[in-house]
């Protein structure tokens, strides 16, 4: 069965993404122990998560834990650590998985499963996550719109990437429906795709076209699209980063792009960006993973990419004024 594959789960960076699959997955009865900051343990410990979505709140228990050797005797590992820590996180997880287990990436980027892999011997799976959340306090997670993921095998694809094994990416395909059986049990829906990279890189054009301007402005998605001015300016960073995809054998189509990125404000016209989240806090943010790997890499391959720099060098100069708080 399903749930004998995948009997134990852990969440490595139980943040507001990793807590709310880890307690949908813990919700509908799987065996989960989420990784996180001592704040949030301690409140889960105490009172259990909190859970708020469909104008519901609801409490659930789940095991927590601030040591990274809760992971020992993990069948499936949800890594959600922000893309600055990747690979000290991962190099961190290394020395406690279980050979056969199976990690999968929940991150932002489209550079943190090949980085897991350098650092782990185990099957790494990238997934695309399309879901609102927030972390109001420690031990609540609250839920704003959609909770779906997409998943494919790791190939490699560019000089920065790991030489792929053909062991692990059968291993992995034989994997990828059970572990999209699995999540739906949780009432999770997951779609497995032929090119996991192309769907890493359409989200991170979206990423890029709402997360900075998000942040920046302390906007919601909605707010964002409500103004000409700012949807011609997401335009403009799609059609950069489709520029940039094209010259790293990218598939992604420009009115495809173009329509995904419209539609995300339909679907979650509440949402603040993760980037907006981590500013109003005062934390950094992965803007570097974000608008700053497409202004890099657009300078390394010779795409000019001035509005993704423009907003990126923006975000980094508000987060310089963070060192004196």
């Amino acid at each position: 069965m399903v749930t004998q594959r995948f009997g134990a789960v852990a969440v490595v960076g139980a943040g507001a993404v990793g807590s709310f699959f880890g307690t949908m997955l813990a919700r509908a009865g799987h065996q989960v122990t989420l990784i996180g900051r001592p704040a949030h343990v301690q409140a889960i410990e105490r009172d259990g998560l909190r859970l708020e979505m469909a104008g519901r709140t609801e409490t659930i228990r789940v095991a927590a834990s601030s040591d990274m050797a809760a992971v020992r005797g993990a069948d499936l590992v949800l890594f959600c650590v922000k893309s600055t820590d990747t690979e000290t996180v991962a190099r961190q997880m290394a020395a406690h998985l279980d050979p056969d287990a199976l990690v999968l990436s929940l991150q932002n980027g489209v550079e943190n499963a090949p980085s897991i892999a350098r650092q782990v011997s185990q099957v790494v799976v990238p997934a695309v996550v399309y879901v609102a959340v927030a972390m109001p306090a420690p031990g609540c997670v609250a839920h704003h719109g959609r909770g779906d993921l997409v998943i494919g095998t790791l190939h490699a694809t560019g000089p920065d990437k790991p030489a792929s094994r053909g062991e692990d990416e059968a291993a992995a395909r034989q994997r990828l429906q059970p572990l999209a059986d699995f999540f739906a049990s949780a009432g999770v829906p997951v779609r497995v795709s032929d090119d996991v990279t192309a769907e890493l890189w359409s989200k991170l054009m979206v990423n890029c076209a709402y997360n900075a301007i998000s942040g920046l402005a302390q906007a919601s998605y909605g707010q964002l699209v409500a103004l000409p001015a700012i949807r011609e300016l997401q335009q403009t960073v799609v059609h950069e980063v489709v520029a940039l995809a094209a010259a790293e054998g990218i598939d992604l189509p420009l009115a495809p792009a173009l329509e995904v990125m419209e539609r995300i404000a339909v679907a979650m016209p509440a949402q603040f960006s993760s980037t907006a989240q981590d500013m109003a806090r005062h934390k950094p943010s992965e803007i570097d993973h974000l608008n700053g790997f497409v202004a890099r890499r657009g300078r390394e391959l010779g795409v000019p990419t001035p509005v993704n720099e423009t907003l990126h060098a923006l975000v980094k100069l508000v987060e310089a004024g963070y060192v004196s708080d």
